[in-house]
């Protein structure tokens, strides 16, 4: 299987920290083809409202989804689905039951209240799973709820600033995975200065990585990107 390379464009990150950063739909729609002709393969992004805040809300959920498949039609899109959006996991779910317009898959993060109810209802809408692993405890909850096998892929996902502390964590939640017999696909990535080292890793162990510029503002190089392509550009050699 060819080792999946996927973009994630924005999420909470500021355009202080990089100008580049999307929110509008037409923003983002020119970052998801820079990324696609870098490399990615998937794209994920977290749609925006007029005030410049992250929204599970119809509308602009939907107006994400048309620009972006607009500009590039034939890669699949994830938007997240992250507590940070919308801590009130009731409140959560009415709002993405209200969505319009469907993403091909959404990232669920496992450590979080009323999350596999929220996977059962996109899984029955036809909307693919990827199942976010964030901690160790989070690889537990996900084995014991049993949805692994309607997943399409895995997630995993250590934020440990510290890039040794970000790798170890990373392989005790992919052995977890493994002893668990689960074999969907699985990515890694992580956050901050740590993003590369736990992708080297990933890469190594043939599993897909993620880049962009929600996880990291930084090339390997320590230099700054022009935007989410030059950082996948940097990825997809990781890859070779």
């Amino acid at each position: 299987m060819t080792q999946l390379l996927q973009a994630c464009l924005n999420g909470s990150r500021s355009r202080e920290e990089h100008p580049a950063v999307p929110q509008t739909p037409e923003e983002l729609a020119v970052e998801c083809r820079a990324a696609v002709e870098a490399g990615a393969r998937v794209l994920h992004l977290h749609p925006y409202d007029d005030a410049g805040s992250e929204t599970f809300a119809a509308e602009p959920c939907a107006a994400a989804l048309r620009a972006v498949r607009a500009a590039c039609p034939d890669t699949p899109i994830s938007l997240s689905t992250s507590a940070e959006i919308e801590a009130d996991p009731r409140r959560r779910l009415e709002l993405i039951a209200g969505w319009t317009d469907l993403p091909e898959l959404v990232t669920a993060n496992q450590g979080e209240p009323g999350i596999v109810e929220l996977c059962e209802h996109l899984i029955a809408r036809g909307v693919g799973i990827e199942a976010g692993l964030l901690e160790l405890e989070d690889a537990h909850l996900f084995v014991a709820a049993g949805i692994a096998g309607r997943c399409t892929r895995v997630l995993v996902e250590p934020l440990e600033a510290d890039p040794n502390l970000a790798v170890a964590n990373g392989a005790a939640i992919e052995q977890v995975v493994i002893d668990a017999g689960i074999d969907r696909e699985q990515v890694h990535h992580g956050d901050g200065a740590a993003t590369w080292d736990v992708m080297r890793r990933g890469a190594e162990r043939g599993h897909g990585i993620r880049v962009g510029l929600e996880d990291t503002t930084v090339l390997p190089d320590g230099r700054r990107p022009e935007g989410n392509g030059e950082l996948v550009r940097a990825a997809a050699q990781i890859l070779g």
